[in-house]
């Protein structure tokens, strides 16, 4: 099957093995016999990893009177019984599925070698756990309760742009979900403004309503994923997980699929509601150690659990686009909050640089392909970028490479040196100056001019200059610049996926 998502089941655990192995057993062979008797169907069990003595902050540890805390404690397996329950899933020839809710459960999960990594609807813009999920390589299944639309678009981005291959999935974060919440023409809209991408439905509705799971398969849902549980004399369960019984008529609905819609072509309202549940299962961002006023606060300063403060920055608020500082002393392990330090996101001057180079193509009437590799090069900074930087869009790097690099007027790229690669600059458009070797040379459209490994360069240009660059294949680490005040790659680059779309369009 060409597709890991197409025709997919998930049964989702959660914490409803009641951390107690043999129970998680049982209910995983209940299931799994229901399971059996629809075979158009695969089926993966999902299970959840939080590192608690971590994932909780170390004030709040055995504090049963706050809810999630209190459920995640009594619940708890410990690495090797989560493999035993894992293993039970692979014996019945199901696949297997979890979802992280920190970094270190994304290690474990590769460790034991998962089939599908998810990523829940607390963690959807969760930056530092996105990061290292994608590191992992593993197909990934998104969930999109109470995401903003920009957010959305910026994650399916992300995810693109790593060659990630996952499944978007709508979902309602109210729990259970009444009929009128359930929105399903969200699924439609998904696959209109996301084509290519695959879209599933993720249920938390009445255990006894079937109609939903008719309702998304026919509107093309890959995926259906509902909450399970097996209540016994010891154990109930909650009012949105589904017995063996329930489940069997629920997957009977989805063969005899029928539409039903929501509001369609827009976004939904996220109800206050639902943003105060999802709030509680947020991390938060807190202090690792003592900063004085003043102080710029950089990722490596921070560590993300809960609870979650109101008013309090939260990891989902983290971005490679925002800069803090700390404008009062604040203390090891404090929570950050937003009255407590300046922030400046600079998303919207990426914008902006991002609008001026697609004038500059729309001017110059270069045709340019989709989605390729894009970076801003700002070596002093996003504040001095006018001044110093280029843009640059990949076409192809294998042995030979070609780039499209482009010069805003009155910008300069600084002196520095290839030794492992070779290059010819093709101007298309506009004016060039290259200097090589400290000797300043004008190039116009149609001109071209070679520049040897070993030999020091600057380009820069007075009024817009667009420039193939066609060179041996392209290394990391290969562009040493004559001034050491230059910050490394991975802090003076910006990485993202170029549209062609945004030259006519805007971006």
């Amino acid at each position: 099957m060409s597709s890991p998502f197409e025709n997919l089941i998930i049964f989702e655990v959660a914490n409803n093995h009641m951390g107690d192995v043999a129970h998680g057993k049982k209910l995983i062979e209940a299931f799994g016999a229901v399971a059996k008797d629809f075979p158009e169907f695969r089926f993966a069990f999902k299970f959840q990893y939080r590192q608690l003595d971590t994932f909780i902050h170390p004030d709040y540890q055995g504090r049963m009177d706050i809810k999630y805390i209190k459920r995640f404690t009594e619940t708890r397996l410990a690495p090797e019984q989560f493999a035993e329950l894992k293993a039970k899933v692979q014996e019945l020839g199901f696949l297997t599925m979890c979802t992280p809710f920190d970094e270190p459960s994304v290690d474990l999960i590769v460790q034991q070698k998962y089939d599908f990594l998810k990523i829940a609807s607390c963690s959807f813009d969760d930056w530092p756990l996105l990061e290292k999920a994608a590191k992992a390589k593993l197909p990934i299944i998104i969930s999109t309760a109470g995401a903003t639309l920009d957010s959305i678009d910026r994650v399916v981005t992300f995810l693109e742009h790593r060659g990630i291959r996952f499944c978007l999935m709508h979902c309602v974060g109210s729990y259970p979900t009444p009929d009128h919440e359930l929105e399903l023409n969200q699924i439609d809209f998904f696959r209109q403004r996301y084509p290519g991408i695959e879209v599933g439905f993720s249920t938390h509705e009445r255990p006894d309503n079937v109609i939903p799971a008719m309702l998304a398969t026919a509107k093309g849902a890959v995926i259906l994923e509902r909450h399970i549980g097996l209540p016994t004399e010891k154990y109930s369960i909650n009012g949105y997980s589904s017995t063996p019984e329930q489940v069997r008529a629920w997957l009977q609905a989805a063969r005899e699929a029928r539409a039903i819609c929501g509001v369609q072509g827009v976004r939904r309202n996220i109800s206050e509601k639902e943003a105060s549940d999802l709030q509680g299962l947020q991390r938060g961002a807190f202090l690792r150690h003592a900063v004085k006023a003043g102080t710029m606060i950089h990722p490596g300063d921070l560590f993300f659990a809960i609870p979650c403060q109101k008013g309090q920055l939260r990891a989902n608020d983290m971005s490679k686009y925002l800069m803090m500082t700390a404008k009062t002393d604040l203390a090891e392990n404090a929570p950050l909050m937003t009255e407590s330090v300046d922030t400046r996101n600079v998303t919207e001057n990426i914008r902006g640089f991002v609008r001026e180079y697609c004038d500059l193509l729309r001017k110059s009437g270069i045709p340019v392909g989709d989605k390729l590799d894009f970076e801003l090069s700002h070596h002093y900074g996003i504040d001095k970028f006018h001044e110093t930087g280029c843009a640059i869009i990949t076409c192809v790097n294998r042995e030979y490479c070609k780039k499209i690099l482009l010069v805003l007027p009155g910008q300069r790229n600084p002196t520095h040196t290839h030794y492992k690669k070779e290059e010819t600059f093709h101007v298309l458009y506009g004016d060039v100056t290259l200097t090589l070797n400290g000797v300043p040379k004008h190039f116009k459209a149609g001109d071209l001019a070679v520049v040897e490994r070993g030999v020091p360069h600057d380009f820069s240009s007075v009024n817009g200059g667009i420039f193939e660059e066609i060179s041996t294949q392209h290394v990391k680490n290969d562009s040493i610049y004559d001034d050491p005040n230059i910050a490394p790659a991975e802090q003076r680059k910006t990485y993202m996926t170029f549209y062609n779309e945004w030259i006519t369009k805007g971006v």
